[in-house]
């Protein structure tokens, strides 16, 4: 084992593997004493909330999405989001005790997200909580956001820790190995925007909401729709931070040449911003497919650096991919075949548990509850934190590796076509 796998690995004991169960088999007549959790999320425009036992029994959930709202405003407004989170908060956590059948004295602790997130977001769920813990005298379990959706896998898959995790989302785009709970290697994240903002804004600047086809999507599901029929060669968008050997992402420059070239074709097609193109399938296909590969170099050489240096076994790496852009079926087929190419098992949480969710935040709170990590006795001092790293940041280390990645078309094959 190499000295920088030996400085940084640590020994992690996993407990055992968890499956998603139902509803009916959490009730099948079990004597055994359960440890609940609920678990809160608003960290930006989903107000989540689920109650999950140690078994990894989902008992009840529910959850209230903004989209409709946000989309007719063109975007999510961090103070319309907070309101509505205020205005729902109290349902959705009733409505999820109420499904799960759990009250809140039977509960072993309550988790909720503390960070990162929009700032107005984050303090609604964190000053609900902490009325709930002081009047119930609950423990109570701060989570951080994208430590939630790494974990997530856990209840849906069995994976050991280490394992390589690619979070993908509207806020963030993070490369990490989790080692165990609340213990990440940081490889590289984004410089800039996150893909699915990018993916969003492209998606405003071709006035998609106009497209029939598209009206009721978010932006990226309709850039991913359009695309389906388009055709990627007939746009090629220069890929980012090709000079730089390392595992961070950037989005926004690819963000400016699209924009470049939607308004040379409306010039072209003599139609004024706002109208819709008639390539904009061919603009949707292109921009998906330079997005995806942009991340697939960078998680690429993601594997090299840890297969190189021992941070993960040969024998049985894996990688994680989780975050709403990790939906996209064109982005998760082709990591799909690049962990297919290099050994690596590949592994997603179902769709619905890659967007924002109470489950989520549920099952990082029973991980921390096994691991006896975060749990709060006194929320003295707590506060939410809208900026947050994950972990310990190494990226300088793979940036000195200086690891070239092979042509990814030797590895991707659909990618040649």
């Amino acid at each position: 084992m190499s000295n920088i796998a030996k400085s940084l690995l640590k020994s992690v004991k996993c407990g055992r593997a968890v499956w998603l169960r139902s509803r009916s088999s959490a009730c099948c007549g079990e004597q055994r004493f359960r440890q609940l959790v609920l678990g809160i999320e608003t960290s930006c425009d989903d107000t989540g909330a689920a109650v999950v036992d140690d078994a990894g029994n989902v008992l009840g959930e529910a959850l209230h999405c903004q989209k409709e709202v946000h989309l007719q405003t063109g975007g999510i407004i961090p103070m319309v989001a907070q309101q509505l989170h205020r205005e729902n908060i109290e349902r959705v956590v009733r409505e999820a005790l109420s499904a799960s059948g759990v009250s809140v004295p039977e509960l072993a602790a309550v988790a909720t997200t503390v960070k990162p997130g929009l700032a107005p977001s984050l303090e609604v769920g964190l000053r609900y909580s902490l009325d709930l813990v002081s009047r119930y005298q609950k423990p109570f379990i701060p989570i951080h956001h994208m430590e939630a959706h790494a974990l997530t896998v856990r209840l849906t898959h069995h994976v050991e820790f280490p394992f390589l995790v690619l979070l993908l989302s509207g806020g963030h785009c993070i490369l990490a190995v989790a080692q165990g709970v609340s213990d990440f290697l940081l490889l590289g994240q984004s410089i800039d925007i996150a893909p699915g903002d990018m993916l969003d804004k492209v998606a405003r600047r071709l006035s998609l909401r106009k497209h029939p086809e598209c009206h009721s999507m978010a932006g990226g599901k309709a850039i991913e729709h359009l695309a389906q029929s388009g055709n990627r060669h007939q746009h090629t968008f220069r890929l980012p931070m090709l000079q730089y050997r390392n595992c961070d992402f950037s989005f926004s420059g690819l963000q400016s040449l699209v924009n470049k070239a939607i308004t040379e074709k409306e010039k072209e097609e003599g139609i004024q911003e706002g109208e819709i193109l008639s390539c904009v399938q061919d603009i949707a296909a292109a921009v998906q497919h330079a997005v995806a590969v942009h991340i697939f170099q960078r998680t690429y050489r993601a594997m090299l650096f840890c297969i190189k240096n021992s941070i993960l076994s040969a024998r049985n790496a894996a990688l994680v991919v989780s975050g709403g852009v990790a939906s996209n079926q064109y982005i998760r087929k082709g990591l799909q075949a690049l962990a297919d190419a290099n050994d690596f098992a590949f592994l997603c949480p179902p769709p619905r548990l890659c967007t924002d969710n109470g489950v989520m935040v549920a099952w990082n709170g029973i991980e921390r509850l096994r691991a006896g990590l975060g749990v709060l006795h006194s929320t003295d001092g707590i506060r939410y934190e809208p900026r947050a790293p994950l972990g310990i940041d190494i990226s300088k280390r793979v940036e000195e590796d200086s690891i070239k990645v092979p042509k990814l078309k030797k590895k991707i094959q659909w990618l040649a076509s």
